[in-house]
């Protein structure tokens, strides 16, 4: 299974000072697939309140940290995943210095990951700068011998729709056999996906790749309870509508199910969603 997910909110000042890729979404897929106590993620997870470090995820300055002492950020993932003893492999899409710039609506633009969100505009798309970032050579190769490709979920233009952006990544997905898979966020994210429907998502990642990239879309069908769902409002976020039958429209196959977690954060659930992304290739 090859799956393109979230990030991290990886900090910036940490990718201009060392010199590598944004390590967030690196550092999550890593402990996402680690076996590893729980106090070992919480480590990788914190992120520093006061001092000199302030801002910076512990995660990134150890993947900062293993770059300098290998020399090189590919290895120096490779040699974290050793020492988290992660089942699987991760790959970033590309190792070429690249820059997320967004455009709006109102013709405005805005280069930078974390600064997009905090415009609160709307976006119009994305692109990356360069535009012709080369992809992994073994990320080329996983996705040609996956028999599932899973998207998502995850920050939509910040995170999922910049590794499509890469030179030959949504072509490959496109080419291949493997059974394609969407799993559209539960919340929308204030400031990028602000008012999104389930269809507004995925017309989204089309708009910027290929038609191909998806079949199957899976949704969330289960009420948020009302007193968390406050908070979100609060922060500016709601329940992404499940509007099913446009996305049938556009000929993909829905698959519905409660799949989040009932804790103090909304969050899709591990079990629930491996249970569903199962049933389709099964």
């Amino acid at each position: 299974i090859v799956t393109m997910a979230d990030d991290g909110g990886s900090s910036g000042v940490l990718r201009d000072e060392m010199k590598i890729p944004p390590p967030g979404d690196i550092r999550n897929c890593l402990l996402a697939l680690a076996d590893t106590e729980p106090l070992m993620e919480r480590l990788f997870q914190h992120r520093f309140s006061s001092g000199s470090l302030k801002g910076h995820s512990f995660g990134n300055l150890f993947l900062a940290a293993m770059t300098e002492v290998v020399g090189d950020f590919e290895l120096a993932v490779k040699e974290s995943s050793k020492v988290l003893a992660v089942r699987g492999r991760v790959l970033p899409s590309t190792l070429d210095d690249v820059v997320l710039e967004a455009e709006f609506v109102d013709g405005s633009v805005i280069c930078g990951e974390s600064k997009i969100p905090k415009a609160d505009r709307i976006i119009d798309k994305i692109r990356l700068k360069p535009v012709d970032a080369k992809p992994l050579k073994e990320a080329i190769e996983a996705i040609n011998e996956a028999d599932v490709i899973t998207l998502g979920p995850g920050s939509l233009y910040t995170s999922i729709i910049p590794n499509l952006l890469v030179q030959d990544i949504a072509e490959t997905i496109a080419k291949s056999k493997a059974k394609k898979i969407y799993v559209v966020n539960v919340m929308t994210q204030p400031g990028e996906t602000t008012g999104y429907t389930a269809s507004d998502h995925v017309e989204a990642i089309i708009k910027h790749s290929n038609p191909d990239v998806i079949q199957y879309v899976v949704l969330n069908n289960e009420r948020v309870p009302e007193e968390l769902l406050k908070k979100y409002i609060a922060d500016g976020a709601c329940q992404v509508e499940c509007d099913s039958e446009k996305i049938r429209q556009m000929g993909y196959e829905v698959v519905e199910g409660a799949v989040i977690n009932h804790t103090d954060v909304v969050r899709h659930s591990p079990e629930k969603l491996a249970e569903i992304i199962m049933g389709i290739i099964g």
